[in-house]
């Protein structure tokens, strides 16, 4: 875990650096501080001889038989906007899956962690879920906006995956609801599952899939929910819902 707290601080220290926010001019969607956080978090995880699968670069394989699956930025948009709402997301993957995770929100300092079998922590306060069970009390965290409202009280759309993940970990929405199909890569949730479910929220892919999916081009549709009968509903009204 320390070495994860260490590449964070490696990405803060680039950022902070970061004059250009605009296009990297390397591929579609990626910015030129997406590409200074990757560099950073790389000498470090590199050296320490792990494996990453970052959503910046090629897949590297490393010398220790674990895997680093990183976003350098989640929420690069809000970074090159000045909406302090983005983070540095890693989870450890070992030959049982999952070990631990850290989404660091690189506007605000807060860090969110777990490790298997360990619970999941939020600057060193247990992390909890809420017991909400109905949609209708419901707040929520959306990616994209469904055609219509699917129940929930209130929804909240911030632009930034791995934090909204965390925030149902940490009982601050009680749920979550990707709308837009198939958006997401593994970098994007895989360390916020970990918290989550380490927190005794439910996660999982809207069609059933794997979530633990090691491939650069897999894309998933990660909904969560503080308690399984919330997760149901919010499952079922969101497969109701006319695709975009």
């Amino acid at each position: 875990m320390n070495l994860l707290h260490e590449v964070a601080d490696a990405v803060a220290a680039a950022f902070a650096e970061v004059r250009d926010f605009g296009p990297s001019g390397v591929r579609e969607g990626q910015y030129a501080l997406d590409v200074v956080a990757n560099d950073a978090a790389l000498q470090l995880l590199r050296r320490a001889g792990l494996g990453v699968l970052s959503e910046e670069s090629e897949f590297e394989a490393g010398s220790t038989g674990e895997m680093v699956v990183i976003d350098p930025i989640d929420g690069s948009t809000n970074a090159s906007r000045g909406v302090r709402y983005f983070a540095t997301a890693m989870c450890v993957v070992d030959s049982d899956g999952p070990s631990m995770a850290l989404v660091a929100n690189q506007a605000t300092g807060e860090r969110y962690w777990a490790v298997r079998g360990g619970g999941a922590w939020c600057d060193g306060v247990r992390l909890r879920p809420s017991d909400c069970v109905d949609v209708g009390d419901s707040i929520v965290g959306l990616n994209g906006l469904p055609p219509h409202p699917l129940g929930y009280r209130q929804s909240r759309v911030l632009g930034a995956v791995a934090l909204d993940l965390c925030h149902v970990a940490a009982g601050v929405f009680d749920g979550y609801v990707d709308c837009v199909p198939d958006a997401h890569g593994v970098w994007d949730y895989l360390a916020s599952v970990l918290i989550c479910r380490e927190a005794g929220a439910v996660v999982a892919d809207l069609r059933g899939r794997d979530l633990v999916v090691l491939d650069h081009a897999a894309r998933r549709t990660p909904v969560a929910a503080a308690t399984p009968e919330l997760h149901a509903e919010l499952v079922r009204r969101r497969l109701g819902m006319t695709e975009p």
